[in-house]
């Protein structure tokens, strides 16, 4: 009973005024042990240091003046300019374990600054690590945790006993620091991940602190070092610091906006509500100054999540325009490649892009020029005057185009048959049995995508008035066996209308047809003079695999190629397609077919089954209109 009622007393004596524990010290002054109760009492008031039910109140206590009373050592030792100074004072004056341990992150900001050889074999600097090693408990929370990022910078062993010392204290004390010093601690630990040493206990202890206390968490500069280090988090608290960040997001400032953006792409996190509320106040907040590492890194952000706010990256395009000159070959090729990630085409920058690698194409590398064709080649960004930029570029990839990896070397050429700058001498490289080999093998999908590749590049040679003859497509990869492709629901109902336009007439119509050229036609139909589809199975195809039927194409007869482009297919709020595509309609028209495009956004708008057939009607008629015009 006595024992319960001093617990409950205990409990409650903390929250007793001021002038109740003077009452309790008066009524007790007869007392002869009256010292020992006023000791119990401040202690009540202000917990002892290792109290586990009170680790928010003391972590707020130490991070105000009053604990960290700074001695003249100290201010002498913050007011010095050079290392040697530093240790100069502390030789002269000495002092205790927490005025060592401030010195010496002290000492290594001077020698960032500065520098500094042989400070480790340095006496003064081995008698202030000794002072630290020989009295760690009464070194303060904040001082300890700089005092192992300071000490790992400046080179001291990962053994080291004084190391050692610090990481017991910091696991006894770990509860008593502060959400930031945890932050801190996690980034020191995940450093030393890095250099291969890890304190498996400390990592554990921490983490499941952070784990347990994330509602502590209530900074921006806390979020953005955990968010940087989320390789070492769970998923569940990664989703606690993205929660936390989209409350914080109001508070952020620019720095802080590019540095949460650049963890989450660094770790694929895709978190959509965070990232539209780093949008929103990134584009409305007038204040933040725009420096073009901000822009840069937003642009590549938003191009590996593949998340589009299409103000933003107006506003970015606007932001650089005027800077173009200041960038570098890096920083080009970077934003260029981030916006074609995007499918975001703005002509005027990247008409800057192109007249910057002409101005300087001596600082691009290989790597950055192939880049840099690869995005122009993925937005079909066709230079209206280009012949100084594609004589420069050709110049580039005269000398290293042969030792390009084989993938790379396979890109670059397609990206320039996009581009209609593919020359025989590229073509020729790439369209060798020995080349193509050294595609083979790897990932299924992969292979297809360059067998297919390589395909569109011989049909380039093959259609395009180049100088080259290629009889077929010289490709030899083979084609995957048992995939099943799958028709978009634009497909399946192009491929339905068509078949009520040709009165399910199964030999005058074609389907998800597969040519030589490495494209698919959606629908095929060989039409007469009035229009009206014809019966096509026995009629040449030199499109196809096999040929075809044995009797040539009626005279006034014209083949038509139905081809549907999906979303996908265009640039991002734009309906022009994407260079992959246009190379599509223009190869197919090289081959003799008049193309009828179905886009869906005209599509979406047809309601009912006889709209549809009447709109494929239409447009054929259009179609072979304008090629009779020609």
């Amino acid at each position: 009973m006595t024992t319960r009622l001093l617990c409950r007393w205990a409990r409650w004596f903390p929250r007793c005024s001021q002038a109740a524990v003077a009452s309790a010290r008066l009524q007790t002054s007869t007392v002869h042990h009256t010292e020992p109760l006023c000791m119990m009492s401040v202690s009540w008031i202000r917990p002892s240091a290792r109290h586990l039910c009170q680790g928010n109140e003391l972590a707020r206590m130490e991070e105000t003046p009053f604990p960290y009373e700074c001695t003249e050592l100290v201010k002498l030792v913050e007011k010095a300019s050079t290392p040697q100074e530093v240790l100069q004072l502390w030789a002269e004056q000495g002092g205790s374990a927490s005025d060592a341990a401030r010195c010496l992150v002290q000492l290594n900001l001077r020698i960032i600054e500065k520098g500094g050889e042989g400070i480790l074999q340095d006496p003064r600097f081995e008698n202030m690590l000794e002072t630290v090693n020989s009295q760690v408990s009464l070194v303060w929370n904040g001082s300890l945790v700089a005092l192992l990022r300071t000490l790992t910078m400046l080179g001291l062993p990962s053994d080291a006993p004084v190391l050692h010392s610090i990481q017991n204290e910091v696991l006894w004390r770990i509860r008593r620091l502060s959400y930031r010093q945890l932050a801190y601690l996690v980034d020191w630990i995940a450093f030393q991940h890095k250099r291969g040493y890890e304190n498996e206990v400390l990592t554990k202890t921490v983490l499941k602190q952070l784990e347990l206390r994330w509602t502590e968490l209530n900074d921006s500069r806390t979020i953005t070092i955990l968010m940087g280090r989320a390789l070492l988090f769970s998923p569940s608290l990664m989703d606690k610091l993205e929660d936390k960040a989209l409350e914080l997001a109001e508070t952020f400032s620019a720095d802080d906006i590019r540095r949460v953006a650049l963890a989450l792409a660094s770790h694929n996190r895709r978190a959509v509500s965070l990232l539209r509320a780093l949008s929103y106040h990134l584009n409305q907040k007038a204040s933040f100054e725009l420096k073009t590492p901000l822009l840069l890194d937003i642009a590549y952000t938003y191009g590996k999540l593949n998340f589009h706010q299409t103000q933003v990256l107006q506003r970015i395009a606007a932001e650089l325009l005027p800077r173009l000159s200041e960038l570098s070959s890096f920083d080009v090729t970077r934003c260029a490649k981030s916006l074609a990630f995007l499918k975001w085409l703005n002509l005027p920058l990247f008409e800057g892009f192109a007249q910057h690698y002409a101005n300087n194409s001596e600082s691009y590398s290989t790597l950055q020029v192939c880049n840099l064709l690869m995005s122009f080649a993925k937005l079909n960004f066709q230079l209206g005057r280009g012949e100084e930029f594609y004589q420069k570029v050709h110049k580039a990839l005269e000398g290293s185009f042969q030792s390009l990896e084989p993938f790379l070397k396979t890109d670059v050429v397609w990206s320039l048959c996009v581009l209609n700058q593919a020359n025989p001498y590229y073509i020729s490289s790439v369209t060798k049995h020995d080349f193509q080999k050294k595609l083979s093998g790897g990932i299924v999908d992969r292979t297809e995508n360059y067998r297919l590749k390589l395909l569109h590049i011989s049909t380039f040679a093959q259609l395009e008035p180049l100088g080259i003859t290629i009889k077929s497509p010289a490709v030899v990869l083979p084609a995957p066996q048992g995939k099943v492709e799958t028709n978009t629901p634009l497909q399946s109902s192009l491929h339905a209308a068509l078949q009520s336009l040709t009165n399910s007439r199964t030999q005058a119509l074609r389907t998800a047809v597969k040519t030589v050229y490495g494209w698919t036609i959606d629908g095929e139909l060989v039409v007469d003079s009035e229009n009206k589809p014809i019966d096509l199975e026995n009629l040449k195809a030199p499109h196809l695999p096999g040929g075809g039927g044995p009797d040539a194409l009626p005279a006034g007869a014209r083949r038509i190629a139905f081809v549907s482009w999906d979303f996908p297919n265009f640039c991002l709020r734009s309906k022009d397609l994407l260079g992959r595509f246009a190379m599509q309609k223009r190869h197919l028209q090289l081959a003799g077919f008049i193309v009828v495009e179905v886009p869906y956004f005209e599509w979406l708008e047809l309601k009912s089954d006889w709209k549809k057939v009447a709109y494929l009607k239409d447009k054929l008629g259009k179609a072979v209109a304008e090629d009779m015009a020609k």
